[in-house]
């Protein structure tokens, strides 16, 4: 079992720059990917960025440009730097470990991302 912990998420203005961390309870393997996920009142849970072991990223068309995805030094945590930040970015925001090979996936609790106009 992994535990995800996020944290960095808040109340911002339309323009505005948050970035959210998501620390795992144990490194992650070359085989696992990791990513952040959103869910808005409503809506469906839906992939925003994701970064494989070796670095490969890949992003939600909307948040392109915009946000950024990338590993910490410590082989355990993921970053999303979120920039230009608009109301309908305004979420919950899930951290996501997945593991294909043995098709596991763990997800955090979530942290809040509510971006005012």
């Amino acid at each position: 079992q992994v535990q995800l912990v996020e944290s960095g998420g808040g109340l911002v203005q339309a323009g505005g720059s948050l970035r959210l961390s998501c620390v795992a309870s144990r490194s992650i393997f070359s085989t696992e990917t990791m990513g952040w996920y959103r869910q808005a009142p409503g809506n469906q849970r839906e992939l925003v960025a994701a970064i494989t072991s070796g670095g490969s990223t890949n992003y939600e068309d909307s948040v392109k440009g915009r946000f950024t995805i990338s590993r910490g030094n410590a082989k355990n945590t993921v970053y999303l730097q979120m920039n230009s930040l608009k109301p309908e970015d305004t979420a919950i925001y899930y951290c996501n470990l997945r593991n294909t090979p043995l098709g596991m996936a763990y997800w955090g609790k979530g942290t809040l991302v509510t971006v005012s106009s």
